[in-house]
């Protein structure tokens, strides 16, 4: 089974929210990326909102609804009561749980599954009555997947951040495709679901397939957007896709 790709819309929030100005269009590019063969669409409000904010979140919601509702919704963030509150009221398909400080940047690490699972579980129980799928933020381990799996997960999100980071040292590069390929392999053992996400590319996506077969979905932003640049956004979604069947 191909896995599919989902959009992360905030490299395109961030761009918007240099200026005062409704350009360029979180919902317009959505729309596009979804008309090109796009499942879903990632979004991750974090609480200072300097990407997506936290007013773009009912209008994603409604451009599934009402234009494709065949498509999903994921919201990815660390999971304070606010956080909370806004999956309540945007009720996506998906809920990726990262566990990120404010301050950072972007994400950049995962879950501590044994240190974080007392804290985890009653969040992820409460996601699980509201009927979503819950997604955890891991790094690459053979360990992850299991702990995940016994605090009621449906999915894990590799972390590929390094794997991504390492484009120009193929010893790196293949260090880290073994790690995510083990975490691949205890994944389908423990019998739960395997996304991946970050600084993923049409050249690295290809290798990572071959090597986690059982990969279901791939969020995709800040890569994505890159290509979108050269190839606009109806381009670049059907360059990933075809990045995935290979």
């Amino acid at each position: 089974m191909t896995a599919t790709l989902s959009v992360n819309l905030n490299a395109i929030a961030m761009l918007r929210n240099r200026r005062d100005l409704p350009w360029p269009n979180v919902i317009s590019l959505g729309r596009i990326a979804l008309a090109a063969g796009a499942s879903g669409l990632t979004v991750h409000p974090r609480p200072d909102q300097r990407h997506i904010r936290f007013s773009d979140l009912p209008a994603i919601r409604a451009l599934i609804d009402d234009e494709f509702p065949q498509a999903e919704f994921n919201i990815e963030g660390y999971p304070t009561a606010e956080f909370l509150d806004l999956i309540a009221e945007n009720e996506p398909e998906q809920v990726t749980l990262v566990p990120d400080d404010p301050a950072q940047s972007t994400s950049d690490h995962g879950w501590d599954l044994q240190r974080d699972a007392e804290f985890l579980q009653p969040i992820i129980e409460r996601l699980k009555r509201q009927a979503v799928r819950v997604s955890l933020f891991v790094d690459p381990n053979s360990e992850a997947p299991f702990a995940a799996k016994a605090l009621g997960a449906d999915r894990i999100e590799l972390y590929t951040g390094p794997y991504g980071g390492a484009y120009d040292d193929l010893r790196r590069e293949h260090d880290e495709l073994t790690k995510l390929e083990v975490a691949g392999s205890a994944a389908a053992e423990a019998e739960i679901g395997v996304n991946a996400g970050h600084d993923l590319t049409v050249a690295n996506l290809p290798a990572l397939v071959k090597k986690v077969p059982n990969l279901l979905e791939v969020s995709i932003g800040h890569g994505l957007t890159a290509d979108a640049l050269v190839h606009g956004m109806s381009g670049a979604v059907k360059r990933f896709i075809d990045a995935l069947k290979d």
